[in-house]
């Protein structure tokens, strides 16, 4: 997020008229040369973050609202080098340490303070769940020293751990990526500049130019490359997104691109403005971004930035500088830090609501929060006495003690809940070991459990469902891992009934049933799983290196089970995953018809197929729900919340192939329920506890017995 502050805007980045080789030790670089105030770069800023607040609001309302944080990035880039060029120009230098300290002034009370806010909410288990204090403490202190894009690119490819809730602060990548940039990109300055002198007699802006032209264009290059190889952490990367800052960064050093003529200016205003909806509502999670996808919201702020001409009252540049984009441009930054946090946290709060209402007055209250830190805290720490008047070490000092009190804050709660989260992981190893009788599902399916009353029981707990998930996660291939990588368990008798279960996510949130069962009957299971890759013949929708990987991993998987001397198969997948049509009249038919081509590779063999329809997929973890709220208040409406599956179509009509379906189980005519016999059955929003897993492994161990007694 770039700074609001209206001091910040200048337009006249032309050389000034004289040199100047000192600047006033109380004065940072912004002030080498008088800036005039740029309003429509308000309006600007106003529609960057209404993208991304909107899209998190209501993301299937504005599906491509994320491009909201690459507009930053070209806002930034255009300010940062103006400003930097003023003075490389005027002084012959840049004041690195002033420059560094008034960033940190204007950046770090509002930040720290979220950060801060975070913390302290993570601390208490009334306002977030237990299970997510691992990943909550570790995000606050990365993102406290602003290396939380590193964190997350590290991070990023692992589905099991981030297919569920995001942390509080996981927005706080983009900070961290411009705070890098405000480290790198005056360094990148002044070698250009140090080159001029050198070799080019003194013709620093050339240099510049050329610098950060070569650095742009070969992040450019590197971020359509990455995203297609390795998209999950390339969202992330830092050089990835350089060039976003390097293109607003030509607008500010090439006079000829900042457009003063009125009907062009006029055009390209508006045409950037329009530019930036088409992606905002066209783009969407499918979307293969960055890489060259992120050129059109990129080019969308430039044209945005380049119109000059504030002639004509319906001129862009006039619109965007109404009082309502100028207010909402100014608190942008605090908007942008409080947003977030409050959609994540507000669902645990006790008295909150889900309700349309309630999400409105949420927005509304995220308002009130940014005025007020832009009032209280931004505004008074920028232009703090006993910090301004002092040296810049100051400052930096003063910084770095505020960021160890909040990253102490976030150990803290770490210490005060580590024990509770302990307990609850022995908790869930002891009931998946004894479970209580008539529990989870056996309450629906077992008729000797007809009359078992449960009450208001919930185990796992809501605020400890989120861990009870399978550990064997070596044997799970990441998005873009496609190695056929299995695992084996069970028996390893010669003479051992040889099981294979295969599939995505939703096939290997039953592993650790699996393995038990196979423990306990004499199987030998090998598995083979993928996240978001079903296994099937028909090509998923995902572009980019997703579906390519999902493809790759199929073909070196297929020919694997082909030598395998199998006695069973058993399958299961995620009912709304996104299918090519593939020459189909729908990509439902395609999916159907990919799935039964797969099953056929085994049948055709005598080998069975068991396969399960899909549990429900919620629009939120119910769990959120569940924390603070009966159990009747959490319930879904059964149209909404279960979907028509392809795999349920498929075994209708393919020979050989045995379909489970526990829909009666989840849900009944016209309701699906987050908890059955007390068990509570979802770790998030479409995958099941593995203690809930575990009470169908009576009916999972029946059909896998019938299948092979058919084919004995």
């Amino acid at each position: 997020m770039p700074s609001a502050d209206r001091d910040l805007d200048p337009q006249d980045l032309d050389q000034p008229r004289r040199l100047r080789r000192h600047l006033p030790k109380d004065r940072s670089p912004e002030h080498a040369e008088p800036a005039r105030f740029i309003p429509h770069m308000q309006g600007l800023r106003a529609i960057a973050v209404l993208f991304v607040v909107l899209y998190h609001f209501w993301p299937g309302r504005l599906p491509g609202g994320y491009v909201g944080v690459d507009v930053f990035f070209v806002i930034s880039g255009f300010l940062i080098t103006g400003h930097l060029m003023r003075e490389l120009t005027a002084t012959g230098g840049v004041r690195l340490a002033q420059f560094w300290a008034r960033r940190a002034r204007r950046l770090l009370p509002a930040s720290l303070l979220v950060l801060l806010f975070c913390a302290l909410c993570v601390m208490s288990p009334y306002l977030m769940p237990t299970s997510s204090l691992p990943n909550e403490v570790q995000e606050i202190v990365a993102s406290t020293f602003y290396v939380e894009n590193w964190f997350l690119a590290f991070t990023s490819a692992d589905y099991l751990n981030y297919g569920g809730e995001p942390t509080t602060v996981q927005h706080y990548w983009s900070l961290s990526l411009e705070e890098q940039f405000y480290v790198l990109w005056p360094l990148l300055m002044l070698l250009a500049a140090w080159i001029a002198v050198k070799w080019l007699k003194g013709d620093r802006r050339r240099m510049v130019i050329v610098v950060l032209g070569v650095v742009s264009a070969a992040s450019l290059v590197f971020c359509v490359v990455f995203t297609l190889t390795d998209p999950a952490p390339a969202y992330f990367v830092t050089f990835g997104r350089m060039w976003q800052f390097g293109l607003g960064a030509l607008i500010a050093l090439v006079p000829m691109l900042r457009v003063r003529n009125a009907a062009a200016s006029f055009v390209l205003g508006w045409g950037g403005v329009l530019l930036l909806l088409y992606v905002a509502f066209t783009f969407d999670a499918l979307t293969p971004f960055p890489g060259y996808a992120a050129l059109l919201p990129a080019l969308g702020a430039a044209a945005i930035i380049s119109a000059s001409n504030t002639a004509r009252w319906w001129y862009p540049t006039r619109v965007l500088s109404w009082r309502p984009a100028q207010f909402v441009g100014d608190i942008s930054y605090s908007l942008y830090l409080w947003h977030w946090p409050l959609i994540i946290i507000a669902p645990s709060v006790p008295f909150w609501g889900l309700t349309i209402y309630h999400r409105v007055a949420l927005l509304v209250l995220c308002f009130v929060l940014a005025w007020l830190t832009k009032r209280f805290v931004e505004d008074p720490f920028r232009r703090f006495r006993p910090l301004t008047s002092r040296p810049a070490y100051v400052t930096l000092w003063s910084s770095l003690v505020a960021m160890l009190v909040v990253a102490g804050t976030a150990g803290a709660a770490w210490a005060v809940n580590a024990p509770a989260y302990r307990d609850g992981v022995q908790a869930i190893q002891e009931l998946r070991e004894y479970p209580p009788a008539c529990f989870g599902a056996a309450a629906v399916l077992d008729t000797d459990c007809a009359q078992t009353e449960w009450g208001d029981t919930i185990l796992p707990a809501p605020g400890f469902a989120g861990v009870d998930q399978p550990a064997d996660d070596q044997c799970f291939m990441q998005l873009n891992d496609a190695r056929p990588v299995s695992c084996t368990f069970g028996s390893d008798a010669a003479d051992a009934p040889r099981i294979a279960l295969v599939g995505d996510s939703h096939a290997y949130q039953l592993l650790p049933t699996f393995t038990r069962m196979a423990e306990q009957n004499g199987w030998r299971l090998v598995t083979f799983f993928k996240g978001a890759c079903p296994w099937s013949t028909t090509p998923i929708s995902a572009s980019g290196a997703f579906g390519a990987a999902c493809g790759e991993w199929r073909d070196a998987v297929r020919p694997v089970l082909d030598g395998m001397e199998l006695d069973a198969v058993f399958t299961a997948s995620l009912a709304t995953t996104p299918f090519a049509a593939a020459g189909y009249d729908s990509s439902f038919d395609a999916a159907v018809a990919g799935y039964r081509s797969a099953w056929a590779d085994f049948t055709e063999r005598g080998i069975p197929v068991i396969t399960v329809a899909d549990n429900p997929t919620w629009e939120t973890d119910p769990n959120k729900c569940l924390r603070t709220r009966p159990q009747a208040d959490c319930v879904g409406v059964r149209s909404e919340v279960l979907h028509e599956d392809p795999v349920v179509a498929a075994a209708a009509v393919a020979p050989g192939v045995t379909l489970l379906d526990f829909t009666d189980v989840y849900c009944d005519a016209t309701t699906c329920f987050p908890v059955v016999g007390g068990a509570n059955l979802y770790r998030d929003q479409d995958h099941l506890t593995v203690t809930f897993a575990d009470t169908l492994s009576p009916w999972y161990t029946r059909a896998i017995e019938e299948a092979l007694a058919a084919t004995g």
